[in-house]
């Protein structure tokens, strides 16, 4: 048997526990006070679970969607860059309910002339000059000639329908209330003016190349489609106002799409018709790339797209394009695009990278671009699912970042003469990953963007990090905690939760997309680790592919799939503006002795302990005994004598130097606590304590660090993990600046 010895830490906290009751009973009783911790779970925060959304963040058993199938005709008129079109629409009712209507997004009003939108922005006097075109523009020009004109809308026997637009919205209403399992057939006919987006600004529209008088156009939000109707918000009918972008259901596409002759078009879907399209020569090349796994093959050349740039063909031809479950659709078409194609493999299927691009992309679209998609779709499918479509396309559109199923619309260009910066090139590497990552995020895990931006745009923007890295490994990321200290250090009445409708988020890039992209891959990195986070990731991808998850769809999985409790975090990073700040306030270092103080001794009789066998921690200051080392100390030996071998063996070193070190926290988020250690022989060591450990004091907590080795530097947050807004008090012995922080971590970096 070991002989028990007691330390002062046992008398210390017989001590304490005593003089805290004590304390207590003189204390003048508080009135009570409802649970303000940061670690209360989330309960009134998330909506209650239901059969459909359920407490563990899955699909519930009586799930519904509804499905919505669309046939088309499309023309696009390069003579007077108009856009027309006529659609039947299949609406499924798979819902419980009964619908009285049908809300139809009509998008293009955003941009028609008696549009609200610019009604709702903030106008000042930024400057007290201004340049002829501009004031014409702003003063004296008709504003641009946008928004959808309805030719008709009438049911499957070309009945006239009844119906109503409210803005960006129409209320279609029905002859007779649609029941749970039935459809309804509609038809609506329509045309719009296509705008420059160059000059008008826009998320899709036309660039005009002035050299050569030839337009490229990237099409999207073109067509009236229905919005979506759940058991969570009802009827998603929020008006379009020009940024949160959308919800949408899943349905079949068939669609036709007229251009002159000599355009090459690109749009979501499976081409039905290549050799009424395509030159043999193209077929051929298309059949080659198919099997080239490792390099782009051309499969329209800039020979043949130059060619096409001249003759200007008169002539027309029908794209036929057919895509299954999807929720949106978008065509680019133009006489000037080069094609490159290469073949991806996801687990055995193969997928097409495709890239499209005008000679003004080169060389560095032909260079990346498809190699970049190619990376996206790996990586993506890696921590998510396999890549279930067949295609993924990247647009060259300058000054556009855009995304639909299947296809997205990238800026980047080199100058004119062929050269490009690393900026110019990571950008476009950048929009390209972020873009076709979207395939994922929200086109197929299909979150409502008109109301969660961070649930697409944040989601996506952390995946892309990942994806960045193993394109490049030195890709210089812009959405690390890091990164996010200029923004979450601003004026607080410019900062908005990331839990808040986009349109009323100040800092949109800062708030939707790198906020939520750095709290991710904290949750990855710093809180979680890889191997759990990367396992309930993939549970949420899985779960809610192809359906509508929502906020807490998301954070409960999360939990679930991880048995870590988030609650904490979801609160601080999601649904407040607070910061982290973590700084070292008071240091006190002991030292081991034999000679207790008379009131130690007193203490030790009191309960009736005998002082010799007592070891004492004895503040080190200029006056104090002189230190006694561990293993010179009688009572250890007396301990430890009577250890087996094997007992004396996983004994760690003995420790010889303590420090009372407390950590204080002027910020308001919690997160974990990282400390780094630098001792005396130049050795380094980190350790980190959960967040937790902010569970009963949040303002500070001291902890004791025992080592045989002195320590010389104690740094707070050594590899600026945690988006500490303040590094001036992250250090000891001495504090210092910003400007030095990053030399004193690269010498406590491991």
């Amino acid at each position: 048997m070991r002989k028990p010895i007691l330390t002062l830490l046992s008398v210390v906290f017989i001590i304490t526990s005593a003089f805290t009751q004590q304390q207590s009973e003189k204390n003048e009783r508080k009135p009570g006070h409802e649970n303000t911790s940061k670690f209360r779970q989330l309960k009134q925060e998330l909506p209650t679970p239901n059969d459909q959304h359920t407490a563990s963040g899955a699909p519930g058993h009586a799930y519904t969607q509804q499905q919505v199938d669309y046939v088309m005709n499309i023309t696009i008129d390069d003579e007077t860059q108009k856009l027309y079109g006529d659609e039947v629409i299949t609406y499924h009712n798979n819902s419980k309910d009964v619908l009285e209507y049908l809300w139809i997004q009509l998008d293009q009003n955003m941009r028609a002339p008696d549009s609200k939108t610019p009604d709702i922005r903030e106008t000042r006097m930024r400057n007290t000059f201004t340049t002829a075109e501009k004031f014409a523009k702003d003063n004296l020009e008709p504003p641009f000639p946008g928004g959808f004109h309805l030719d008709y809308v009438k049911d499957a026997n070309d009945n006239d329908l009844s119906y109503m637009v409210n803005s960006t919205m129409m209320r279609i209403n029905l002859p007779k209330p649609l029941a749970s399992g039935e459809k309804f057939v509609f038809k609506i006919k329509w045309w719009y003016q296509i705008n420059n987006y160059f000059i008008d600004s826009g998320r899709s529209g036309y660039e005009h190349f002035e050299k050569d008088g030839n337009n490229l156009y990237v099409i999207a939000q073109f067509f009236p489609r229905l919005a979506v109707y759940n058991n969570v918000e009802g009827w998603q009918n929020m008006q379009f106002w020009g940024r949160s972008e959308f919800a949408l259901e899943f349905g079949n596409y068939t669609v036709n799409i007229t251009v002159p002759a000599d355009h090459i078009v690109a749009a979501t879907g499976v081409l039905q018709n290549p050799k009424e399209v395509l030159t043999k020569d193209q077929q051929k090349r298309l059949e080659i790339a198919r099997k080239s796994f490792d390099n782009p093959v051309i499969i329209a050349t800039q020979a043949e797209a130059e060619k096409a740039e001249k003759k200007r063909s008169k002539k027309t031809k029908t794209w036929k394009f057919y895509a299954e479950n999807v929720r949106d659709f978008g065509i680019s078409t133009s006489r000037k695009f080069i094609w490159d194609a290469m073949a991806v493999d996801i687990n055995g299927k193969t997928v097409m990278a495709y890239s499209y691009y005008p000679k003004e992309g080169n060389p560095l679209w032909e260079k990346h671009s498809t190699r970049v998609v190619a990376n996206t779709l790996k990586v993506y499918s890696k921590y998510t699912f396999d890549y279930p479509y067949h295609k993924a396309i990247s647009i060259n559109a300058e000054r556009q970042g855009m995304e639909y199923p299947q296809i997205c619309w990238n800026f980047g260009r080199p100058k004119e003469d062929g050269t490009y910066s690393d900026r110019v090139r990571d950008g476009m590497i950048g929009v390209i990953t972020h873009e076709v990552g979207h395939n994922f995020f929200p086109m197929i895990v299909n979150s409502d963007e008109r109301q969660w931006t961070w649930m697409d745009e944040g989601i996506n923007s952390f995946v892309e990090m990942l994806a960045e890295y193993e394109y490049d490994p030195n890709f210089k990321t812009r959405s690390l905690p890091k990164d996010m200290v200029g923004y979450m250090s601003i004026d607080q009445d410019y900062l908005s939760p990331i839990m808040t409708q986009g349109d009323a988020v100040y800092n949109f890039g800062a708030n939707a997309y790198k906020k939520p992209a750095a709290g991710l891959w904290m949750l990855r990195h710093t809180i979680m680790g890889p191997e759990l986070f990367d396992f309930a990731f993939r549970t949420y991808s899985r779960r809610w592919m192809f359906k509508h998850p929502t906020p807490a769809d998301f954070f409960r999985t999360m939990e679930d799939a991880s048995a870590m409790d988030l609650d904490w975090f979801w609160r601080g990073w999601f649904y407040t503006t607070d910061y982290n700040d973590v700084g070292i306030g008071e240091v006190k270092q002991y030292h081991l002795s034999t000679k207790g103080t008379d009131k130690d001794k007193e203490r030790a009789a009191r309960y009736g302990i005998n002082a010799d066998d007592l070891i004492y921690f004895v503040e080190t200051t200029t006056d104090s005994d002189t230190p006694v080392k561990a293993k010179d100390i009688p009572a250890i030996n007396e301990y430890l004598k009577d250890l087996s071998k094997e007992e004396k063996k996983n004994l760690k070193t003995f420790p010889n130097y303590f420090y009372e070190v407390t950590f204080e926290k002027p910020g308001g988020l919690v997160l974990p606590l990282i400390v780094g250690l630098e001792y005396e022989d130049g050795t380094k060591e980190r350790k980190q304590f959960p967040a937790e450990i902010w569970n009963k004091k949040d303002n500070g907590v001291k902890r004791i660090f025992a080592s045989s080795k002195q320590i010389i530097n104690i740094v707070v947050d050594p590899d600026l993990e945690t988006a500490d807004i303040d590094i001036s008090n992250n250090s000891w012995p001495k504090k210092i600046e910003n400007n030095q922080f990053e030399q004193f971590k690269d010498k406590l970096k491991n």
